[in-house]
C-alpha cells in the first residue's frame, strides 16, 4: 500500500427534507385542520479515528463524500426520516484543516475521536407548524435547510513515543526490527526507506511503547532536499527523539559532523523539535575500528549519555529498550 499522509477531499453534508403540506381527512371530519409533518435532518458528514489505519491512501478514490438528505414530511404529522451521516476513518494522528483558509479544526489524535466536518440541514416544517388563531388552514410549509459543502485538507503526523532519525544507511530499519515485530525493508542503499514505519517494543519490565522509523534525513532536509520536509513532521509528536549513528563511518577529520548535520535540521525546521528529549545512540559497534571512532566521537561531546550498540548483531539491545522505558515514564 502506498503512504499518503496528506490529502484533499470534499465533502457534502445531506440536505434537510421538505416539509409536508396536508390536512386531516376523516371520515367525520371531511375538512380537518393541517397535519403536516416535518422534514428529517440531512446527515452529517463525520471523521472518525482510528487506530487499525496507517495511512491516508484509502481516501484517494473518492471525489465527493455526501451524506444522505433527509426525507420529507409525512401526513398525520409524521416527521421524515432524518438522513444517515457518513462516517469517514481517518488514522489517529490526522490534522483537519479548511482547504480555503488552512484554518485548523481538529487534532484526532484518540481512539474513536469523531469531528463533524460538515453538519446536515435542517428539516423543513411542515403546515401545521403554520397553523394560527387567524389561519387556521395554511397551506405552506418550509423546504429542508442545505447541508454544508466544503473542501478539507487532512494531514497525517504519525504518533510514536519514541522517533528515530540519523543520516541514511545509519541502520535504522535494522534497529526498527530488531527491537519490534516490525518488518522494514532493510538494504544496504540510501533511501531504502520511504515511508515512516511503526513497531511496538514489548519488554518484560515495564509498559510497551511505540517507535518510530523516521525516513533518512541529509543536509538541507528542512528545504526540501532528499526526502526533503515530507518526514520531518512525523518526529514532531515523538516524546524522545533517538539520534542513531553509523559509528562506523564517522568522519576522522570532522567526528561530530554527522550528528550537527541531523540537528540542524531539526532545529531548522522546528525549534520544538531541537527541544524535545533526545538519546544519541551509536550503532555498527561490531565493524572495525567503530571503537575507536566511537570513543573520539564520545570525547568531543563532553557531558552527553551515548549508549554504544550493534543492531545487527542485537548487542547493546536490552539497556537501550530498558534507557527508553525510563526516559518514557519520567
Amino acid at each position: 500500500m502506498k503512504f499518503i499522509d496528506e490529502i484533499k477531499i470534499n465533502v457534502q453534508a445531506g440536505n434537510g427534507g421538505r416539509g409536508c403540506v396536508s390536512f386531516r381527512r376523516e371520515k367525520y371530519e371531511p375538512k380537518g385542520g393541517p397535519d403536516g409533518g416535518d422534514g428529517g435532518d440531512g446527515g452529517s458528514v463525520v471523521l472518525k479515528s482510528i487506530s487499525s489505519k496507517r495511512t491516508l491512501f484509502h481516501l484517494r478514490f473518492n471525489q465527493l463524500y455526501k451524506a444522505e438528505n433527509g426525507k420529507p414530511g409525512l401526513s398525520k404529522a409524521k416527521t421524515g426520516k432524518c438522513g444517515k451521516d457518513l462516517v469517514i476513518v481517518v488514522p489517529q494522528g490526522t490534522i483537519v484543516k479548511d482547504e480555503q483558509t488552512d484554518e485548523f479544526l481538529a487534532d484526532l489524535t484518540s481512539p474513536e475521536q469523531t469531528y463533524i466536518i460538515a453538519h446536515g440541514g435542517k428539516g423543513g416544517r411542515g403546515n401545521k407548524k403554520f397553523q394560527t388563531s387567524t389561519n387556521r388552514a395554511p397551506r405552506h410549509a418550509q423546504t429542508g435547510e442545505k447541508g454544508e459543502v466544503r473542501s478539507v485538507k487532512l494531514e497525517l503526523k504519525l504518533i510514536a513515543d519514541v522517533g528515530i532519525v540519523g543520516l541514511p544507511n545509519a541502520g535504522k530499519s535494522t534497529l526498527v526490527s530488531i527491537m519490534t515485530s516490525a518488518r522494514p525493508k532493510i538494504a544496504d542503499y540510501p533511501f531504502t526507506t520511504l515511508t515512516p514505519s511503526l513497531g511496538v517494543v514489548q519488554n518484560n519490565w515495564d509498559n510497551p511503547f511505540v517507535i518510530a522509523d523516521i525516513p533518512g534525513l541529509i543536509e538541507g532536509a528542512h528545504k526540501g532536499t532528499g526526502l526533503g520536509i515530507r518526514f520531518l513532521k512525523h518526529i514532531e509528536r515523538t516524546k524522545i527523539i533517538l539520534h542513531l549513528i553509523d559509528a562506523s563511518n564517522l568522519d576522522l577529520s570532522n567526528i561530530t559532523n554527522d550528528y550537527h548535520i541531523i540537528e540542524n535540521e531539526l532545529k531548522a525546521y522546528s525549534q520544538t523539535l531541537a527541544e524535545k528529549k533526545q538519546i544519541i545512540v551509536l550503532n555498527k559497534m561490531d565493524i572495525f575500528d567503530a571503537h575507536e571512532r566511537s570513543e573520539k566521537f564520545e570525547s568531543n561531546m563532553p557531558g552527553i549519555e551515548i549508549l554504544k550498540i550493534s543492531a545487527f548483531k542485537k548487542q547493546g539491545i536490552d539497556e537501550l529498550i530498558n534507557k527508553l522505558s525510563k526516559m518514557i515514564e519520567s
